[in-house]
């Protein structure tokens, strides 16, 4: 099979994967397909807790409920793969099959970013603005919020692999990644990526740190309005409300912002794969957890869908 890439032939990539140890092939699959499974469960619990008890029909749990969709989205563009990998001589992926699964990193993985920067706002109206919180947050302007979360977020996954797709793959096939992400696979190239990194790297920014902006700009104000509140009580109780969601962003944040801030020619394998597992694998699965153990509303409502399964 060849498919024709601008002005040369190739009929895929072989993916490095996290380890080349064939000893560790099988282990590492059995972590991680628990790790998988995890975070399939975990999200669909999170999911119908929400939808099956009418007090968590708020915007905080809309959200909420969509981020937990594109978490198991994101790491079912990633992981199923990955799993496949560690039992396959071959690791290979198709350069079709690579350029999908690519378009769906970036946009499952932008659509969380800009969902974390639209709970930030909930959590900014809802505390600097109570008394007008129904009418900023309506139903209507959340799910509008939701569109141009996915629209935009998928308008840059599709220039990203356009981009991607001018380049030409002459030399090494072999991705020095567990999955078809940017960076590797530029690095492959025998074309001029000059402009190409330079798109990438001010695209990507923007796409990052656009939303990142917002939750700082948010608890910013958050914090400025929670310091005026003259009781301990007070400041306790508006601050709890933000908490797991600040754990949820510093988790993907940081990694994130660690392996796309970099210029390419200081790219490290190592640790850009180590990085990258943490706001494609670990934070996904640690998401339910988060949000179940440390919000009374979600621990009651996952006890009632508990007792609706068992009985």
């Amino acid at each position: 099979m060849e498919i024709k890439n601008n002005s040369s032939n190739t009929s895929g990539f072989i993916l490095l994967g996290i380890s080349s140890n064939p000893q560790l092939q099988k282990p590492l699959f059995a972590i991680f397909l628990i790790m998988y499974l995890v975070t399939i469960v975990g999200n669909i619990l999170i999911i119908l807790a929400i939808h099956s008890d009418s007090r968590l029909h708020t915007p905080m749990y809309f959200f909420l409920s969509n981020l937990s969709f594109m978490d198991i989205c994101f790491t079912t563009d990633i992981v199923p793969k990955m799993l496949v990998n560690f039992l396959s001589d071959t690791k290979s992926i198709s350069y079709v099959g690579c350029l999908i699964q690519m378009y769906f990193f970036m946009a499952f993985g932008n659509t969380d970013s800009y969902l974390l920067a639209s709970m930030a706002i909930d959590r900014l109206v809802a505390i600097c603005n109570p008394l007008h919180y129904d009418v900023v947050m309506n139903p209507r302007r959340c799910l509008l919020m939701l569109l141009v979360s996915c629209t935009i977020s998928h308008l840059h996954s599709m220039l990203r692999v356009l981009l991607m797709s001018q380049l030409s793959f002459c030399a090494s096939h072999v991705v020095k990644h567990f999955f078809c992400d940017t960076k590797p696979v530029l690095k492959l190239s025998c074309s001029d990526t000059s402009s190409s990194q330079t798109v990438v790297m001010t695209e990507t920014l923007a796409v990052i740190v656009t939303p990142f902006l917002c939750i700082l700009f948010s608890y910013l104000r958050i914090i400025i309005t929670v310091l005026r509140i003259p009781s301990v009580a007070g400041k306790w109780k508006a601050f709890s409300t933000c908490g797991s969601h600040l754990t949820v962003v510093v988790l993907f944040y940081g990694s994130a912002i660690y392996v796309y801030s970099r210029p390419l020619s200081i790219y490290s394998g190592v640790k850009d794969r180590a990085a990258t597992l943490m706001y494609t694998v670990v934070t996904p699965m640690l998401n339910p957890f988060i949000y179940s153990l440390r919000n009374k509303d979600m621990k009651m409502s996952m006890r009632k869908l508990r007792f609706r399964i068992q009985s």
